[in-house]
């Protein structure tokens, strides 16, 4: 088997997955899962789709990662890694697509209005 390249994306965070045959090592920016990832809720984001499809011993998982804070690195790691599990074997879909891991979340921090303080925040107003 070749090595799988698959792309995730959420907010401003990229992840870059190579999928290659293993024993179900994740490394994340050359460190391992538990160091970059440190939180239980995290980890599970980033594993939700191999344990989804019980093959979290089969592969082993090289993440580039950048952008972003480290919950939107975390969902955008588990959107690639759905894409990588659909491309492996299209029966995974009907396992993911309920789960919403197959779904691109579109929402963005809405920007910055000029004339105001943050995006819906105005300056304070004073009457007199």
């Amino acid at each position: 088997m070749e090595t799988i390249h698959k792309i995730g994306r959420r907010k401003t965070a990229v992840a870059r997955v190579y999928l290659s045959e293993g024993k179900g090592n994740i490394t994340v920016n050359t460190k391992d899962l538990k160091d970059y990832f440190t939180t239980g809720t995290l980890q599970y984001k980033v594993n939700q789709a191999l344990m989804l499809t019980g093959n979290e011993e089969n592969f082993d998982v090289s993440v580039n990662v950048f952008g972003g804070g480290i919950t939107g690195q975390a969902e955008a790691i588990r959107l690639a890694l759905s894409r990588a599990m659909c491309e492996l074997d299209a029966e995974n879909r009907s396992v993911l697509k309920p789960e919403g891991l197959l779904t691109r979340d579109p929402r963005m921090v809405e920007r910055k209005k000029f004339g105001q303080k943050k995006a819906r925040k105005k300056f304070q107003f004073s009457k007199r």
